[in-house]
């Protein structure tokens, strides 16, 4: 076995390729979308090559064949807001095989050493945390868009050289028509009854208004977790517009106090019902077959993908008015009646937000884990924090 650098276009779309070879026989697996995928490693439209750096590799047997893939990569905004600088391992496929898997943690230890880390999380994104995020552990079935799918034995193959499992993730799932009990919805209805209260979905016409509540809630929610950062305007501005093509203004809904954005529910039809038809491909053909699809009611399911509230009114049952306000309005005014509903991932380090998730009569559906090697074996292993 040899490793390859990964330089030239043949042997970027090998990258691209092994995996639907690896996974030829699994009916569950969705291939992503090759755009979505080049977008990572395009130092022009991935932005956090401004603040970073990749390199990935190919992994080649003797025969020619390719046995595996990685990619391993520096964030420089939060590589060093661990108690040892962290970089990224992530897009690992390969074969059922230790040696095979060595070699392609091994490349990406040796380079990330020499950026200056001493650690790695993987299998993770060079990108936001909601993509391409953790290792598959459990239910194995048809993968969430943009959501990691593996065999059983990844876990297996990084664990046994030397990762420690630093965080699950939970996905949650419920349906739409189940009930929410009667304490959450009185809860719920003290907030639908008080004036100062309002909400409203978002309105494509009005995007940029929604765009900049969405931002003041998410830097007043989330920036206080581990390795989050404030989020600037153009960062909003590119989540939406990348959004917009997809949303459907019915799942996606905004709470207001005395008319100041104080949460915020987003939610988009799971695409991956939708893109299992094109193969990865959206091109004309495949646009044509997704909007087809997608006409015939494919969509059954609506997935989380953000939600936020400021603390100032956590606590208040704002997160059950939004799912009593969703949940009723796509069954009895959306023109898709969504069936199912699952919410982004929750890491086991944040216990408010999983008790919330139960709370709305979700349960945990499938798990993930974002596991990290720390280069020093002496160093004691530590969990992610806990956020009180």
């Amino acid at each position: 076995m040899r490793l390859v650098q990964v330089e030239t276009p043949t042997q970027a779309r090998e990258f691209l390729q092994f995996p639907v070879r690896l996974y030829a026989a699994d009916v569950n697996y969705v291939r992503p979308l090759d755009k979505d995928l080049e977008a990572v490693f395009d130092r022009q439209k991935n932005k956090y090559f401004r603040h970073g750096d990749l390199c990935r590799w190919l992994l080649v047997g003797n025969a020619g064949q390719t046995l595996g893939r990685v990619a391993a990569f520096v964030n420089e905004h939060t590589a060093h807001t661990f108690a040892q600088p962290t970089g990224g391992m992530g897009f690992f496929e390969c074969i059922d095989s230790q040696p095979a898997a060595n070699m392609l943690l091994d490349a990406c230890r040796a380079w990330l050493t020499t950026q200056g880390m001493e650690a790695m999380d993987g299998p993770i994104n060079f990108g936001d945390r909601d993509q391409w995020w953790g290792v598959l552990l459990d239910n194995f079935g048809p993968p969430l868009y943009g959501q990691n799918y593996n065999p059983p034995y990844y876990g297996r193959l990084l664990e046994a050289y030397g990762f420690g499992r630093y965080f699950n993730q939970y996905t949650y799932f419920r349906t739409v028509a189940a009930p929410l009990s009667p304490a959450y919805q009185q809860k719920a209805q003290v907030l639908f009854n008080n004036p100062d209260y309002s909400f409203e979905h978002l309105r494509l016409a009005n995007l940029a208004k929604y765009t900049e509540d969405f931002r003041q809630v998410y830097n007043k929610a989330w920036v206080k977790h581990d390795g989050v950062k404030e989020m600037q305007p153009a960062q909003s501005a590119q989540i939406m517009k990348k959004l917009r093509p997809i949303i459907d203004e019915q799942v996606c809904w905004f709470a207001y106090f005395k008319g100041e954005a104080v949460g915020f529910f987003i939610a988009l039809p799971e695409l991956n019902e939708l893109f299992r038809y094109v193969d990865g491909n959206l091109n004309w053909w495949g646009k044509l077959k997704f909007a087809w699809y997608r006409w015939r009611g494919a969509v059954r399911t609506f997935t989380g993908i953000a939600f936020g509230i400021v603390p100032a009114h956590q606590g208040k049952g704002l997160e059950t008015a939004f799912i009593l306000t969703v949940c009723n309005t796509v069954q009895d005014v959306a023109k898709v009646h969504y069936q199912d509903f699952v919410m982004n991932w929750i890491g086991d380090f944040n216990p408010k937000m999983m008790r919330v998730a139960e709370a709305l009569g979700g349960s945990i559906w499938r798990t993930h884990a974002t596991y990290r090697y720390l280069f020093d074996r002496t160093r004691p292993f530590e969990r992610a924090p806990v956020i009180a």
